[in-house]
Order: C-alpha cells, then structure tokens, then sequence
C-alpha cells in the first residue's frame, strides 16, 4: 500500500483519503501506545502508596529520593528497550515488533503486582519500561509509512493522543482502586495485564508496512550482492550498513539526528523532572488545606492528562497549519512559562487544576512533534531506528531527571524550586529548533 495520496485525493478533505485499512492502523498505534500511557502513568500514580508498603521505616524520610529512582530507572529501561524496538522494527518489520512488544509490557506491568521490595520493583519497572520503549518507534513508523502525505502528521498527532487517553484512564481507575488499600498498587498493576488482549486483533487487522517490505527487499538483495563480491552502488552501501550507524554515516544525517536528540533530550526531561510531581504538589496543596491530599491528586493527574491529549492531538493539525519549526518552540516556550505559575502563582485549587490542563496540553502534548516531523526527515531503511533513536535515547541522560529532581525536593522541603531550576531545559530545546529543516508540504522520504 502507498503512502502516497493520488491527485484525485489531494482535492478532497483529509479525512476521505483515508480507508479502512489506514483507520484500522490508527486504532493499533494509538491502543498500543495507549496502553503504555496507562503503564506509565500507573507508576506515577501508584509509587508513594508501593514505596510506603515496600520501603523499610528507616527510609521513609527519604521516599521522594525512592520515587524518583524508581522513576528514573523505568525510564533508563525504556531507552533501552526503545534502542532494541527501533532497530528490530527497521529488519524485523513494524507489525511483527509491536506485537512482541505489546506481549512483553504486559506480562511484565502483570509481574510487577508481585514485587517484595523497592529494588525488586524497580527491576520490573525496568523490564516494563524495556517493553513500553520498543513499541512506540512501531507504531509511528506504521503511521507514517500507511497514511497518505496529506493526512501524515494529523494521524501522527492522533496516535501520539493515546498516551493522553491512557494517562487519563489510569488516573481514573486509579479513583477507584487506590481507596482500596495499602495493596492497591498491585491491583493497578493487575489490570495492566489487559493488553496483551489487543495483539489478537492486530495480527488480524493490520497489514505490514508496503514501504517497510521494498526498504527490507532491497536491503537483502544489496546484502547478497555484498556477499558475492559484487561491486555495491552507493545506496546499496548504505542499505548494508548497520542502521545505528547509517544515522550517522554522513555529516547531514549526523548534525540532523544531533539537533533530534537536543529537542527531545528537552521534551524528555521537561516532562519526566516537573510533570510527573504535578499530582504530589497539588495534592500536598489540599492537604495543606485540610482536603483529602490522594483525591486531590488524582483529580491533578486527570486535568493534566486531559490536557495532554488536546495537546498531543492538535500539534499534527497545527504543524500543517503553520509549518513543524514554528509549532514546536511555541509548545517548548509555553511549557516553560507555565512552570512557575503552576507552583508558585496559586494555591487556589480550582486555579491549579486549570493551570495543570495548561502545563498538560504543552509539556506532555508537544511530543507529538516527534511522530509528525522526524519521519519525514529520514528514508525508510532506517526510519524506525531513526524515530528510536530520537525518542529513547535521550533517556539515558533523562532518567537522571526524576532521580536529581526527587533529591532536590527532598532536599529544598518542596518541589516548585526543584521544577524551576529543571525547566530551564526548554532553552535547550529553543535553541535547537531552529537547525532542522521545515518539512510542512513534503513527500515521506522512500
């Protein structure tokens, strides 16, 4: 199937270029990706009840240290697990490799439930976020490759839009399992289980990348032509070389995938070292207040995660609108405005949840930024690796984030100094911006 629009589809709106197959493959990316919001958001939501049951007394004073270890240790498995996932998608294929992964964080949010200590629970974490990290490249590659260049990025935006929608349903299942006592956690993580449900109907409803299977048939011929000793063009060449190291084979690819790593390393650790204490600091307001402080918290994380599924959604209609560039330092600049209004502005608490909506739709939406613009910046061959690469491997220094920013809450007695000075990573991303190339109107690179 291309993923080219004909002239004929050009003239009509986007949503009719679509079939049934392009829509099928939509559901998939976004129920897969979903699926590890919930995972994710899960873990955030469920950490201080599991390190009070799991943490010795001794180390409780020190449980938001303990938080974000565990925090940053998932996600020091999801770039791992990214890494992997992005290559195997670019030689085993996108459906076969989002349908292992979508098995493996399964059983391993399922196995998570058993934990008997914070540093056995950790290793889980880490193994989940192995699996959750290996699905994302999947999926956007399959958008990307299956939907027409006219409606390209607004699917990419609405994929990206089910980490929101599995944030949100997390923070409201949580509503109703965490009154359910100190081992409520494990229950949460009970339900995490489901998904592996979704790989029956994916193997049924979703095609293979066409793109994907000519990148991956000239791929063997140009490696058996390698291996006979014949005389390689320089495509050719490029085909049999490792896709880590085509990324930076020649100086344009090597200074584009750079400035890719800057901006997300800025998406990833605004949102992992400020975003994830929203519901702890707002809940600690209400219990300031004499308010329920886990109520208060859960309704934080549902106005935050409606929040990021309008932003994670609207970024594709608005980078075809306004071009990628532009689009992506308007959510880096507003994401880093709203931070000191939302822990030093207020604490009214009406304020404080419309304030999280705002922080939501701009710090986690702008995400979507990746799935929408860094396909278009790479050729199939090496596409998904491209997109892991981008997306995980800034977590090898992220997961530094939560871990630094637990320290300093613990350390400061509060989180708004500590998400001060860790927001200052949106500069980074500002700068960076600028040295990519506008790609609003081009042909997905074959």
């Amino acid at each position: 199937m291309s993923a080219q629009p004909s002239t004929q589809a050009d003239a009509l709106p986007w949503r009719q270029t679509l079939n049934r197959t392009q829509w099928h493959t939509l559901l998939a990316s976004n129920l897969g990706w979903l699926f590890d919001g919930f995972e994710n958001y899960a873990l955030v939501l469920t950490a201080p009840l599991a390190m009070r049951q799991l943490l010795d007394p001794a180390q409780l004073p020190r449980m938001p240290a303990y938080i974000g270890l565990v925090i940053g240790i998932h996600l020091l498995g999801w770039g791992v697990g990214g890494m992997i996932g992005g290559v195997a998608a670019d030689y085993f294929g996108r459906k076969r490799t989002m349908l292992i992964a979508i098995l493996a964080y399964s059983l391993m949010t399922g196995l998570s439930a058993l934990a008997f200590s914070w540093w056995s629970f950790a290793a889980l974490r880490f193994l989940v976020g192995v699996a959750v990290g290996s699905e994302w490249a999947t999926g956007s590659s399959m958008i990307s490759e299956i939907w027409p260049d006219k409606a390209r990025a607004k699917g990419a935006g609405l994929m990206q839009s089910g980490l929101g929608i599995g944030f949100f349903i997390a923070s409201l299942v949580w509503l109703f399992i965490g009154p359910l006592g100190p081992g409520s956690w494990r229950y949460m993580f009970l339900v995490g289980v489901l998904p592996a449900l979704l790989t029956l109907w994916i193997r049924r409803s979703i095609p293979e990348s066409a793109m994907w299977e000519q990148a991956n048939a000239k791929r063997a011929a140009a490696v058996g032509r390698q291996r006979a000793g014949e005389t390689l063009t320089e495509a050719e060449r490029h085909l049999t070389k490792f896709t880590l190291i085509d990324l930076f084979s020649d100086q344009s690819t090597r200074q584009r995938t750079i400035v890719l790593f800057l901006m997300s390393l800025t998406t990833t650790v605004g949102f992992w070292s400020i975003s994830t204490w929203v519901p702890v600091f707002i809940g600690g307001v209400a219990g300031a207040q004499g308010l329920p402080a886990p109520q208060w918290s859960t309704y934080a994380a549902m106005s935050f995660t409606a929040g990021s599924i309008l932003g994670y959604a609207s970024i594709g209609f608005l980078a075809d609108a306004f071009g990628r560039k532009p689009v992506t330092m308007f959510f880096y600049a507003v994401a880093w405005a709203l931070t000191p209004i939302l822990f030093f502005g207020t604490t009214d608490l009406t304020i404080l949840l419309v304030v999280a909506f705002f922080s939501g739709a701009f710090a986690s939406g702008q995400y979507s930024w990746m799935p929408v613009w860094i396909p278009e910046l790479y050729p199939t061959r090496m596409r998904a690796t491209a997109l892991a690469f981008a997306f995980n491997a800034p977590r090898f220094i992220a997961f530094l984030g939560p871990i630094l920013a637990g320290a300093m809450i613990a350390a400061f007695g509060g989180v708004g100094k500590a998400a001060m000075v860790l927001s200052s990573i949106y500069l980074l991303g500002l700068i960076a911006t600028p040295f990519l190339p506008e790609t609003r109107g081009s042909k997905l690179p074959e």
